[in-house]
């Protein structure tokens, strides 16, 4: 079996794929043009090497059987090639969940204790009692319920926290004992209102695309904070943004952006209402091989000829 791996030199994968999984070739490249003259590969591995790389590889083996995406997120992996190709697509959803969730809980607890006032005030040697609220009691709503969203219930309920979730199927989470219910995706406006803090955890589609929009967020409670770990892009940003400036919400908490690095200048840097993560809240210790041994754990499923996990809805984008 041969297996080409699309990643920068030195990528931790590579090392992880060191000795190679027996009866495997393994033949690495940075760029398409690194494969050229290669044994015709049965498995491509994506290490984040970006659309224009991975439609470069993909035209070289239109009959290729099988992609793999160690990200998550596909909107820089799923391009027309890849998307026309007979390859079943997987990806590493699963691989960083638990850390995101971490993050938003983190996030949460940033608003409810406010501690940039603790930070501020200990800074100028203030002595500054204040009423601080806790999470106990409150409601999450998740827009888009996959597995960041399913980690970050398992996390707030413990906590006391009721959840509510939003996703294309409702039905996928009928039985889901973290939730309090679960809602379509047309009545989003009604879970911002309903919810005292929003997670956004929904992968970047043509539907997604500015899905929370001035409307949703005119509708949430001025005490909530919204907190973005999925893409981008799913948040219109210039409403968010009038949203922060004008007091409507609480906060914001934000790992992704429309573009990334987020500029220079970008309201976001200067706002008092905002914790910013440059997209990095999943990078914890051994992220890039945790998101490897997704992959490695399919590898011996295709190589026993099992059905692959992660499969991946072209159709859909994720």
């Amino acid at each position: 079996m041969v297996l080409w791996v699309l990643a920068h030199p030195g990528d931790p994968s590579l090392d992880a794929l060191d000795p190679a999984p027996e009866g495997v070739k393994v033949v690495a490249g940075a760029e398409p043009t690194d494969f050229d003259g290669a044994p015709h590969p049965d498995v491509v591995f994506d290490c984040f090497s970006g659309p224009a790389r991975v439609a470069g590889v993909v035209a070289r083996v239109p009959d290729l059987e099988w992609f793999h995406s160690r990200s998550a997120g596909l909107e820089g992996v799923l391009v027309p090639d890849l998307r026309a190709s007979p390859a079943v697509v997987t990806n590493g959803r699963g691989a960083f969940s638990h850390s995101l969730a971490e993050f938003v809980l983190a996030a949460l607890l940033f608003f409810v204790k406010d501690f940039r006032r603790l930070v501020r005030r200990q800074r100028e040697g203030a002595w500054d009692p204040f009423d601080m609220e806790m999470l106990h009691g409150r409601t999450l709503g998740i827009v888009g319920y996959g597995d960041i969203g399913q980690a970050t219930a398992a996390l707030a309920r413990p906590l006391g926290m009721k959840v509510l979730a939003l996703r294309r199927r409702p039905e996928l989470s009928a039985d889901d004992p973290l939730v309090e219910e679960v809602l379509p995706a047309e009545r989003l406006r009604e879970l911002m209102a309903r919810s005292d803090d929003v997670l956004v955890a929904a992968p970047l589609t043509p539907e997604t695309r500015g899905l929370v929009d001035a409307g949703a967020l005119a509708a949430m409670r001025p005490t909530a904070a919204l907190v973005n770990v999925g893409r981008g892009p799913v948040v219109d940003e210039a409403a968010l943004v009038d949203a922060l400036e004008r007091g409507r919400i609480r906060g914001a908490a934000l790992d992704v952006f429309e573009t990334e690095p987020l500029p220079g200048g970008h309201p976001f840097w200067r706002l008092p209402n905002v914790l910013l993560s440059p997209h990095c809240a999943d990078h914890v210790p051994g992220w890039i091989e945790d998101g490897t041994r997704v992959f490695l754990k399919n590898l011996e499923r295709f190589q026993r000829g099992e059905p692959l996990r992660n499969v991946v809805d072209k159709s859909r984008g994720y």
